[in-house]
């Protein structure tokens, strides 16, 4: 009797270690699993990643390829523009020149009419300054100088002030009690000027 409840304990003993070294053999066997299954994954990843990595850097090196072509398109752009304004305004300068070129030589032709509608103002007699041909010269006179003086043409001042070559042309010398020296007494032609410019100097005389 005592042999059969020996070997029923050893039964009882062995049973319970060996149903507690079964889940542990798979437990590890589970996690080898896992783990290889997870490396499987890291390099799926990975090469994912690289994937990814190379695909990137292709996309920013074509997009730094485009930003190089866009700057050069826009310095392109940049020098053609600086180039027509210079063009335009080197354009604009011809014309102005032109056009002060032909309105200097209408204004020198137009200067003698004005010269002689002076000459016959002087030569109307005092007692028919008031009929209506007298008056009718005055105010085609009036008329002619008016719109010179819009087309900005002005009289060169000269009696009383100092002789400057720039703007009269001292054709004689005279005494005069006066004005001083160097300043001019008589003007026996009117000049003009154009914008600043000289159209015609002024024929004067000069106190020696």
């Amino acid at each position: 009797m005592a042999d059969e409840k020996d070997i029923k304990k050893e039964i009882e003993i062995e049973t319970p270690e060996e149903e507690l070294e079964t889940p542990a053999e798979e437990t590890e066997a589970e996690v080898e699993e896992a783990s290889e299954e997870t490396e499987k994954v890291q390099e799926e990843e990975a090469k994912e990643d690289k994937k990814a990595f190379k695909k990137k850097q292709k996309a920013d090196k074509k997009q730094d390829v485009m930003k190089e072509k866009i700057e050069e398109l826009e310095d392109k752009v940049r020098r053609q523009m600086a180039e027509f304004d210079n063009f335009r305004k080197r354009t604009d300068k011809e014309k102005t020149a032109m056009f002060e070129t032909g309105a200097k030589s209408v204004i020198e032709k137009i200067l003698p009419v004005v010269d002689n509608f002076e000459r016959g103002l002087a030569t109307i007699p005092e007692e028919e300054k008031g009929t209506p041909f007298a008056e009718g010269m005055e105010m085609i006179y009036r008329q002619l100088m008016t719109e010179l003086d819009k087309m900005e043409v002005k009289v060169i001042p000269a009696v009383g002030e100092e002789f400057d070559p720039a703007l009269h042309n001292a054709v004689m010398q005279v005494e005069s009690d006066e004005y001083e020296s160097g300043v001019i007494a008589q003007e026996l032609l009117k000049g003009y000027t154009y914008r600043d410019a000289v159209v015609r100097h002024s024929m004067v005389a000069v106190v020696a």
